[in-house]
């Protein structure tokens, strides 16, 4: 996919770079932000809804003010190395900006916190995850939305707890899932604190805590994405994921390379009017909500 080369934002973030670094995550929040949707009377937003037990356990849900019948749910995972992260304040741009443009796409967005490492360690996000899904599937229709139509999209750390989720429990329980900037073959990630403090150090649990295995033979629905500047350690786990999807299935999985960004800005500008990623995934939530309202397969290409 190619990035509109007119607006600056876009050599902006080239010039950024792929590491990702403080000064990286500043500099590209403050580029992106500006950018982002604001709250309006379109969308009535119900804020820190408790889905457990932890006091981490809450969402925002956002719903279109003019009701909604049976409407897919987009729940959004936020990154954040493991160990911090939040779904954002009620002034924050982020991650307010997904649950907007979910609102105003014609779904219900969520956006959900979840116990962080080193107190909460593997694999306590997927069990987060796990939790605000059955949550959902049992209340979500109160504000309009389908509890068969449940969508999660985790960016970084959040597509490693969606992944997790996915390969271990989700069958049946949600219609598909968006995974942006994730790792999925601990035993080849590079090491590094964050990934040590949610995973450990014990180099023979790698395999069990993998998910590279199990999301290349799912029946979930899947949308991968990777950005064009994204650290080596992601792009190696994007192209180890194609490697094990097409060993396993004969087929590329779905997935994209989103050209002109980097770790967070693809999520980031979600919602804003250079989004490029927000079409792709609502074609995607399309293409399997029609396939399940048809009684038919989703067929990945």
């Amino acid at each position: 996919m190619s990035a509109p080369a007119a607006n600056p934002v876009w050599a902006q973030i080239r010039a950024l770079g792929y590491e990702l670094t403080p000064d990286q995550i500043q500099a590209t929040t403050a580029l992106m932000a500006p950018l982002a949707p604001h709250p309006g009377p379109d969308v009535a937003v119900h804020r820190d809804v408790v889905y457990g037990p932890d006091a981490r356990h809450r969402l925002d849900v956002f719903v279109p003010s003019a009701g909604a019948t049976r409407a897919p749910v987009l729940v959004f995972v936020h990154g954040g190395g493991f160990v911090r992260g939040d779904k954002g304040a009620p002034d924050a741009p982020f991650y307010n900006n997904v649950g907007l443009w979910a609102a105003r796409s014609g779904c219900i967005g969520v956006t959900m916190t979840y116990r962080l490492a080193p107190a909460a360690p593997w694999p306590a996000g997927s069990e987060d995850v796990g939790a605000a899904v059955r949550f959902l599937r049992a209340g979500v229709e109160r504000w309009g939305g389908d509890p068969n139509g449940i969508f999660l999209m985790g960016q970084s750390a959040g597509a490693v707890h969606v992944a997790g989720y996915v390969a271990t429990a989700a069958a049946g329980q949600v219609a598909g899932a968006m995974m942006v900037s994730g790792l999925y073959d601990v035993v080849r990630a590079a090491r590094n604190p964050f990934q040590n403090a949610y995973y450990g150090e014990d180099a023979t649990s790698f395999p069990q805590q993998s998910t590279i295995g199990k999301l290349a033979e799912t029946s979930i629905p899947c949308f991968y994405t990777v950005s064009e500047f994204d650290p080596p350690d992601f792009q190696r786990q994007a192209a180890w994921l194609v490697e094990a999807h097409t060993a396993r299935q004969g087929r590329w999985p779905r997935l994209m390379q989103l050209t002109g960004h980097n770790h967070l800005s693809s999520v980031l500008q979600i919602g804003s009017a250079l989004d490029t990623l927000g079409p792709e995934l609502l074609r995607f939530i399309s293409a399997v909500t029609g396939a399940q309202r048809a009684g038919r397969p989703y067929n990945v290409e």
